[in-house]
């Protein structure tokens, strides 16, 4: 009866710890890869402790994530839905403007917050050398969870974990930095046309040194800023570019012959691009496409004030970082 008796109480006690541990949800910013994008990652010959960039471009609603391979250069990975953005095409200029950033962004380690109210948050670091240059104002700038906006991105839930949790995979590999480069448009001589009488349009034509360069060499463009200008794919000797006094003068630089990509044979899957399906609030259509706003600012769009919350299927990262949204 002693022996029966202690297998029952080993069962019960066995029932509740697979019960407890059955409640035991990992939090969203410590959830690693999941298998399938780890699958796909080693099918594209990606290390996911590798350095990653993102490109967004507003008038399309998608967010571009890229890897570097073992050759320096780097690989499309994923092209993921904005569903939200707040605002027109054009930069932020200033607090309150609801818009989203444009320009030339870096994200370290202390900008992951995984204690968003939107989830999960990657903050752009706005206002850059370039927007201080410029007088312009606001502070916390995100790509971010749900799918509602007041001047960020708004990715929803399930993707932003994917984007953070790929994004910490790389700091954890030693990196202490990756680049986002937020552009109105895909920057083609044909979009550039198309909003040639937009105030921004002399801004747009420097963003598209660091678009032209990147789809020509697959490589990160070196930017600066001087004379209150970014200063694009220039090589600065002895000197720092993140050490510049971007209101002063620029040093003297040149422009280093760039080394065009030339795909590896027999790789043809590594340059597939792949489109994450996904919700879109921000059609085409009901992007402001008339004339130039004063001081580049608008009010909100209708659309930011969805909000959707599609629950958490893929990872997150660990770190504890800034505060805010």
């Amino acid at each position: 009866m002693k022996k029966s008796a202690c297998n029952a109480l080993l069962a019960l006690l066995l029932a509740c710890l697979v019960g407890a541990c059955a409640k035991i949800e990992i939090a969203p910013h410590l959830r690693p890869l999941s298998s399938d994008t780890l699958m796909l990652l080693g099918r594209k010959g990606m290390d996911p402790q590798s350095p990653v960039f993102i490109r967004i471009f507003k008038e399309e609603s998608e967010l571009e994530v890229w890897k570097q391979r073992d050759d320096g250069r780097f690989y499309h990975f994923k092209t993921y839905p904005i569903c939200n953005w707040s605002g027109d095409l054009g930069p932020k200029t200033k607090q309150g403007d609801r818009q989203a950033p444009e320009g030339f962004y870096t994200v370290t380690r202390e900008q992951m917050n995984p204690n968003s109210s939107f989830h999960l948050a990657l903050n752009l670091g706005y206002p850059n050398a370039f927007d201080r240059a410029h007088r312009r104002t606001g502070e916390y700038l995100m790509i971010h969870g749900k799918c509602k906006s007041a001047g960020c991105y708004a990715m929803t839930d399930a993707l932003i974990e994917e984007i953070y949790a790929i994004a910490r995979e790389s700091f954890l590999g030693g990196h202490d930095s990756f680049h986002v480069h937020a552009f109105p448009f895909r920057m083609t001589e044909a979009n550039l046309t198309r909003h040639a009488a937009h105030e921004a349009f002399p801004f747009w034509r420097t963003l598209k040194e660091g678009y032209d360069y990147f789809e020509l060499t697959r490589q990160m463009p070196t930017v600066a800023v001087c004379n209150r200008q970014y200063v694009v794919n220039v090589a600065l000797p002895g000197v720092d570019p993140a050490r510049l006094n971007p209101e002063a003068a620029c040093p003297t630089f040149y422009r280093p012959r760039p080394d065009p990509f030339r795909p590896r044979p027999g790789e043809q899957f590594a340059e597939q691009r792949i489109s994450v399906p996904g919700m879109k609030m921000r059609a085409v259509a009901s992007i402001d496409q008339g004339a130039p706003r004063s001081g580049l600012t608008t009010g909100a769009n209708s659309a930011s004030m969805f909000g959707f919350n599609t629950g958490s299927t893929s990872p997150g990262a660990s770190m504890s970082f800034a505060p805010s949204r």
